[in-house]
């Protein structure tokens, strides 16, 4: 699959490791910075959505999205294990859901652009636990690239994502793109229960990266 990522921003939050575990199936390692653990909730904007070399389908390929997630290994390669996707596109979200068995929910979603991205977002997924977003967010400051070895590069630079099928099977999908253009950030949070059904309380304000557009290859996914 093709994409673009757009208006991005990466809000993470360090949590309890020992909470956190206890969330993450057994067939993935907790993966941690310096023994610190993150979860991470993740707004943006998709285009261009389509398998590889296939023209973008007008009114089908673009739509916002919003993603829960922590880090994670499984025979040695990092990765990222997703919560929860939501998004504002039932053929995506049952897509991925068949395909690629990713926890994608229903949600009603609006971006309003500003001086600051204006981002909403309420779950309505039948049988889907609550969770909403309202915020707003702008970058700050100019592109940097993150140093290698630094926190910042830990948290953006992963090239995997894990999932889990029916049978509890991990499965893993690699993605390729070019390096994070990353600026700093300002957000207010006006609402954020996007972790609440998760039992993880996300406190204190969160350490912030903004990415204006990434494009983004993703392959199909296989065991782990």
């Amino acid at each position: 699959m093709a994409m673009n990522w757009h208006d991005l921003l990466f809000m993470h939050w360090e949590v309890d490791p020992v909470a956190l575990r206890r969330l993450i199936p057994p067939g993935l390692t907790m993966d941690t910075f310096a023994g610190r653990a993150f979860v991470s909730v993740v707004p943006f904007r998709m285009s261009g959505v389509r398998p590889h070399f296939v023209p973008a389908l007008p009114g089908l390929s673009a739509f916002p999205e919003l993603n829960v997630r922590t880090y994670v290994i499984a025979g040695g390669v990092p990765g990222i294990w997703f919560f929860s996707l939501d998004a504002a596109s039932r053929l995506a979200v049952r897509g991925a859901r068949r395909l690629f068995h990713l926890p994608y929910f229903d949600a009603a979603m609006s971006v309003e652009f500003g001086e600051e991205i204006r981002y909403r977002s309420r779950r309505t997924h039948r049988g889907a636990p609550d969770a909403a977003l309202e915020m707003s967010y702008a970058p700050t400051g100019p592109v940097t690239l993150a140093t290698p070895g630094s926190l910042d590069q830990w948290l953006t630079d992963r090239m995997s994502l894990y999932a889990a099928d029916d049978a509890g099977r991990i499965l893993r999908a690699d993605v390729a793109h070019g390096p994070w253009p990353l600026q700093p950030a300002q957000a207010s949070i006006e609402r954020c229960s996007m972790t609440d059904w998760l039992g993880l309380p996300l406190s204190g304000p969160p350490l912030l990266h903004f990415s204006r557009r990434l494009d983004v290859v993703a392959w199909w996914r296989h065991p782990a």
